[in-house]
């Protein structure tokens, strides 16, 4: 049987056998754009659906898997621009969330704040070790506001009360903290990420599929209230009508001013 091919403006596509990597391949540091949103919601849906397809891998490249939101895209958009932005993500998050097979995460590189929250719609997780591979949500390092879901989210894994500690603290875990944090399931060299993943993938995928999906979404109910039974529209608003707030606006500003020096 000739193997589907699936195209994206921001991800690189491979089948493999019976399984696909989706690999993000968006800019130098693949921040998180409108279009990569677009696309993931996109290509885990048509998986999803693919009957040849009985699982998949989220990846980055080697040294790169995502710097997390572009926050200078952001700030430049306009209000209408900035909800469409905010309904992408948490509805990139969803297609994961609901994604009936075996999803699994392969975390080479830089993974904060946005980057970390997607990784965690996966079903298991796997990161490399390196000075620069980190993850985990410093978004109050630069005063800005974690929206509602992705909090939720974050504090689904780590707990609440570790979740907000860490929030408080920006911290940023490297791969051993991240294991013994409970945010990543192994800790591994660079290389040995993806080829562990994709080991790991076809454990799972010898499961019966309808044994699979049905134990996923009983497993993870409170993951799939927190992400898909929501009024996403109106979390997105919420989201950009919070950030109007005019001394907020400045220190964004005063960021990003600070970022374009650099």
């Amino acid at each position: 049987m000739q193997q589907a091919t699936y195209q994206a403006q921001t991800l690189q596509i491979e089948v493999k056998d019976d399984y696909a990597i989706v690999q993000i391949d968006n800019g130098k540091v693949n921040a998180i754009s409108t279009q990569l949103l677009l696309d993931l919601i996109e290509i885990f849906n048509v998986l999803d659906k693919d009957e040849n397809i009985t699982g998949a891998i989220l990846a980055g490249r080697p040294h790169a898997f995502s710097a997390g939101l572009d926050i200078v895209s952001v700030a430049m958009m306009s209000d209408a621009e900035r909800i469409e932005y905010w309904e992408s993500y948490m509805y990139a998050m969803g297609a994961m969330v609901s994604f009936s097979k075996p999803l699994v995460c392969a975390i080479t590189g830089y993974a904060p704040a946005g980057a970390t929250i997607l990784a965690l719609c996966t079903d298991y997780r796997i990161m490399g070790r390196g000075a620069k591979h980190v993850m985990g949500m410093h978004e109050f390092k630069m005063s800005l506001q974690i929206p509602e879901m992705l909090c939720d989210v974050y504090a689904y894994h780590l707990g609440e009360i570790e979740a907000w500690k860490a929030v408080q603290q920006a911290k940023l875990y490297n791969s051993d903290e991240a294991l013994a944090a409970g945010l990543v399931d192994e800790s591994l060299e660079v290389e040995e990420v993806l080829p562990r993943a994709e080991a790991y993938l076809k454990t799972q995928t010898r499961v019966y599929h309808k044994v699979f999906a049905a134990s996923k979404k009983w497993f993870r109910k409170k993951l799939r209230d927190i992400v898909l039974n929501q009024d996403i529209p109106a979390l997105a608003r919420q989201t950009v009508a919070f950030n109007q707030d005019p001394e907020l606006q400045a220190k964004v500003l005063e960021f990003v001013m600070s970022l374009k020096k650099k």
